[in-house]
């Protein structure tokens, strides 16, 4: 963030962080609704567990370089909840998290009929996130949803207030336009995260732009998933219909890319090594 915007593809399991690091990222995103859909088949709603989260987080953080941040929902439970919560995801290795401050079991941040937590509920639970963090550098992020069910004065109010508790940056969920974020950053001290997400109340923003607005991170949390899953679809759809792949064999990557994706060379080598 001292260099500049950090921009941070969604990724959603090990090979997807293992492209997105080859791609040229600076940093990643762990999806909490990718991380749901993709392995559970279910919707965003709480369903996926704390020691879940913590364990998808291992694997991808064994497999890049790159500092991870990571949706940890609403900390899946209470204080002391948040507190195991923090102290499980800092030891699967990631950079930091963001806690929201809806009501559980929480819903999309881009659909409505959504409900907040008390405001003193959410500062509790930040305090109990910073107090239980064992590096002073990982990521405490505070995420808002309160501009979709209090108005946009009420959730800069309770950005002030989780920056107050501790919070090392603030994520605005569901703002409706670039002045919404303008008016977000001139209202709250600190670093910004900016969820660029598709199909919801955000409209498409360039980096660039956010950067000039003065948003330290941009996420993207579900582009590559929504992207993986039309081609998933058409695969099997063809698939099914013809009994043959052979119409598809263009769109694939060859068993050599995969295995110089994966590094398979590196791991024969190795053993060879041991062998002596």
């Amino acid at each position: 963030m001292s260099e500049g915007t950090v921009m941070m593809p969604g990724v959603f399991n090990a090979i997807t962080a293992v492209s997105a690091t080859s791609a040229g990222a600076k940093a990643l995103y762990l999806t909490g609704a990718g991380l749901t859909n993709g392995t559970l088949g279910v919707p965003d709603i709480a369903l996926a567990t704390q020691t879940e989260f913590a364990q998808q987080a291992s694997y991808i953080t064994a497999v890049t370089p790159l500092p991870v941040l990571s949706d940890a929902d609403t900390g899946f439970g209470e204080s002391l909840n948040v507190m195991r919560t923090v102290i499980e995801m800092e030891r699967a290795g990631l950079a930091g998290i963001h806690l929201e401050d809806q009501v559980s079991p929480k819903r999309c941040g881009h659909l409505d009929g959504k409900s907040v937590i008390e405001r003193e509920e959410m500062v509790r639970k930040l305090r109990a996130a910073v107090d239980s963090k064992r590096d002073a550098a990982f990521i405490i992020c505070a995420r808002t949803d309160a501009r979709g069910v209090e108005g946009l004065p009420a959730a800069i109010d309770r950005a002030k207030a989780y920056v107050d508790a501790g919070a090392d940056a603030i994520f605005p969920e569901g703002l409706q336009s670039e002045e919404e974020f303008d008016q977000f950053r001139k209202g709250v001290v600190g670093p910004l995260l900016a969820n660029m997400t598709e199909f919801g109340k955000t409209p498409i923003i360039p980096v660039s732009k956010f950067s000039s607005l003065g948003y330290q991170m941009v996420i993207f949390p579900m582009t590559a998933f929504r992207v993986m899953l039309k081609a998933v679809d058409e695969c099997y759809g063809e698939l099914v219909r013809k009994g043959t792949q052979a119409g598809m064999i263009d769109q694939m990557r060859t068993r050599v890319e995969l295995y110089e994706r994966i590094e398979y060379a590196s791991y024969d080598e190795k053993d060879q090594k041991w062998l002596g």
